[in-house]
């Protein structure tokens, strides 16, 4: 007999998120009207957030699979060989919603879910990125939103001891009513050392391991999976509350239960809690799993079977244990002042049975509660790309230099600064490119805590506009972008992770922005042998009806076998000269230029040719690993003139450039945003080598000028100082900031 004592009514079914067919479908699968912990049950574990129900049936058309891949989508992370036994282990998951209610809550709870999905792994964290979207900077809630958030990371990041390597910072009127946190984490693991989510065994202990659960984070998924309206604030509850340093105890306490051969399968208590947990190692086994909620450590006083089911309380997991281990293992994680209780057993039944009081409170099939969650096929549009916008349509600016002024010290141009100095990018001593350039690198130590050679990049890219006015040609241009960023320090490319961020599914123009965005990430990410192993889909961005951009982020991981070979995008050498890989400037369209010096927004986006990404980029990673070339940049927002002024900041020393001759109009040639471009730098004297050996490649090399002096001249269009340029470039962030008034 279920208890149950809360009259199940269709408002109730509705404030769980379930439709009306969904109820009649929980009906049909369990033969009687659920209790209220089942219904719980069922609306944790089919939401948006953790069935994937509307993204499922085209997340299924990447590509997942490469020599490199040891453990794609459908685990906690994604794992993937470096060599010599060694894995990266990585991942990147959105808390959008939760740091809209609470940014610093939201935001470190983020970090805090995105860093156990690694070391549930097994693997030790390394590397941490972010990707960050606020709404305008003249909005009322922007500057609230962006302070929060950032100490949000900071605070949890900086005190569990992981570096923040690179990431993103943008803003944009479209993120006024839901600003994006999507947080990513890299490990590292020995490859014969990974664990594993799926329950095996009948009759072997389930066991919570590390804090209390409380009632913080009651319903956190549900909400998650759910647009915004005028109860927003009602909403705070269910926000999650993390403890860096109960975390880092969790770590330490999991990665020596690990070594003492303990685990049989272990799962983080992220989305939906236990119910999650339970669920997912169950189903995934073909086990059913028997809880009983008197066992499970609490820190409020009476908590109901809902509560404790439905709590998203951090620094949570869950194992199934060797039962002749179970001393050992508690005993570690008593050393280190967490939490160890069994609170169940695996069976054979497929039942998710729950016990509270005596009483049993939920009594469901397991296989349907997890992998046979709804899967739709929503209708859908095909997006219709904006048209073709010719160089001759944007006005020229009146000042060229003034124009790049302007583009490097706008709100998405300028330095990010003031955000990652709020970070700890160099803890555990392994960071060597830190937040600023194409992509963060850090070196790999062995399993024994000795340097290697090796070493890893890692980037996150996506252009919105781009996604907006085409979604296909924005996919691929995420996945170019963040390719680009990793070839451009020298690394090989080897695996990327995505994060989906997009509006109400429901409606088939955002469905379709879904759909055709995942086709072109899908075509990149073949071309570019750059397989997506771990993700996230984060649905229903829209608040009072208004959907954010299209925001599909893509976080790469790349791997340098010499890490000393490899380059940074600073000017370094007087006398060196400058040249661009790829062809010249003519697309305005959806440009930095477009949207921050002329005011517009319109136009297609940049095509991306991906074959010539794949021949450019392979060509520019040859050069850095040969030693040819001692400073590279893509060319990305902005165009060649940003790429210019960024380099010339970062070096702190000027050029001389004289644009190649060309029909192209000066400002498309300058400002143009198209892809598979680079601009690297190298001694004179082996110009002509270079450009006969890209020449055999059949790459366009063009010499534009050499290093030197403290201005960034283009001849007869512009000269700008770069201390003018870096201050206009450094300023913008601490000043808007600190002006407590605007």
């Amino acid at each position: 007999m279920i208890s149950n004592d809360i009259a199940i009514t269709p408002d109730l079914i509705a404030a769980h998120g379930l439709k009306p067919d969904e109820y009649e479908r929980i009906l049909e699968l369990i033969g009687r009207e659920p209790s209220f912990t089942e219904l719980g049950i069922f609306s944790a574990m089919w939401n948006e957030h953790c069935s994937y129900k509307s993204s499922k049936k085209w997340l299924k058309t990447l590509p997942t699979k490469g020599p490199r891949v040891l453990q794609g989508p459908g685990e906690n992370a994604g794992v993937v060989d470096i060599g010599d036994g060694q894995t990266v282990v990585f991942k990147m998951e959105s808390h959008n919603h939760p740091s809209y209610i609470e940014p610093y809550q939201g935001a470190a709870t983020g970090v805090g879910g995105i860093l156990r999905d690694v070391f549930t792994m097994g693997a030790r964290p390394v590397a941490a990125m972010n990707a960050l979207r606020f709404g305008a900077p003249d909005h009322a809630r922007t500057k609230h939103l962006v302070s929060g958030v950032v100490a949000g990371v900071g605070g949890y990041g900086n005190s569990f001891g992981v570096p923040t390597v690179g990431g993103e910072v943008e803003f944009d009127a479209a993120y006024n009513g839901n600003c994006l946190v999507n947080a990513f984490a890299a490990g590292l693991a020995d490859a014969d050392k990974i664990f594993l989510s799926e329950a095996k065994g009948v009759g072997l202990p389930v066991v919570y391991l590390g804090a209390k659960t409380g009632r913080d984070g009651v319903g956190g998924a549900t909400m998650a999976s759910a647009e915004f309206d005028e109860t927003i604030e009602e909403k705070r509850p269910t926000v999650q509350v993390g403890d860096p340093f109960t975390e880092k105890c969790l770590l330490e306490a999991c990665l020596e239960l690990m070594a003492s051969g303990a685990v049989i399968a272990i799962q983080d208590m992220g989305a939906a809690g236990l119910t999650c947990s339970a669920v997912e190692m169950g189903a995934k086994g073909d086990l059913g799993i028997d809880l009983d909620l008197d066992l499970v450590p609490v820190r409020e006083e009476r908590m109901t079977a809902y509560e404790m089911m439905l709590s998203e309380s951090q620094e949570r997991m869950l194992m199934v244990l060797a039962p002749e281990k179970k001393t050992e293992a508690e005993a570690i994680f008593r050393k280190w002042g967490l939490d160890f209780a069994v609170v169940g057993k695996t069976t054979d039944t497929l039942r998710f049975i729950v016990k509270h009081q005596g009483e049993v409170v939920a009594d469901l099939p397991i296989k349907e509660l997890g992998d046979e969650a709804p899967e739709y096929d929503r209708p859908w549009n095909e997006p219709v790309p904006e048209p073709m916008l010719a160089a001759a349509d944007v006005a020229e600016p009146a000042d060229y230099a003034a124009a790049l002024t302007a583009l490097v010290g706008s709100a998405n141009g300028s330095s990010r600064r003031w955000v990652y100095e709020q970070y700890d990018t160099l803890v555990q001593g392994n960071s060597l490119a830190t937040p600023g350039g194409d992509a963060g690198v850090i070196r790999v130590m062995d399993a024994q805590g000795n340097p290697t050679t090796k070493g890893l990049a890692f980037a996150v890219d996506v252009s919105p506009h781009y996604c907006k006015a085409d979604p296909v040609q924005g996919g691929r241009q995420a996945v170019a972008e963040c390719w680009r960023n990793l070839s451009a320090v020298g690394a090989e490319p080897l695996a990327a992770t995505d994060n989906l961020n997009f509006g109400n599914p429901e409606k088939p123009e955002i469905m379709g922005q879904l759909v055709a965005c995942i086709r072109g990430i899908g075509e990149a990410c073949v071309a570019l042998e750059m397989p997506i192993v771990s993700g996230n889909v984060s649905l229903y961005n829209e608040t009072f009806g208004e959907a954010i951009l299209p925001t599909p982020a893509i976080g790469g991981v790349g791997l340098l076998p010499d890490v000393e070979k490899r380059v940074g995008a600073a000017f370094v050498n007087d006398g060196d000269v400058v040249a661009v890989i790829g062809g010249e400037g003519t697309h305005l369209g959806q440009s930095a230029y477009l949207r921050d010096v002329v005011g517009k927004v319109e136009g297609a986006a940049p095509p991306v040719d991906l074959a010539l990404e794949k021949k450019n980029g392979d060509f520019v990673r040859g050069l850095i690993r040969s030693g040819a070339v001692n400073a590279c940049h893509d060319l990305s927002s902005g165009g060649l003139a940003v790429a210019l002024a960024e380099m010339a900041i970062s070096g702190g020393k000027g050029a001389a450039i004289e644009l190649t001759k060309g029909d192209g109009a000066t400002h498309a040639r300058l400002f143009g945003e198209d892809q598979a471009r680079y601009l690297v730098t190298f001694p004179a004297a082996d110009a002509d080598a270079l450009g006969g050996k890209a020449s055999e490649a059949g790459i366009r090399f063009a010499r534009l000028g050499a290093v030197g002096g403290d201005d960034l001249t283009v001849k007869d269009i512009l000269s700008i100082s770069v201390a003018n340029l870096r201050k206009a470039h450094e300023n913008w962030f601490p000043r808007y900031m600190d002006d407590r008034d605007a």
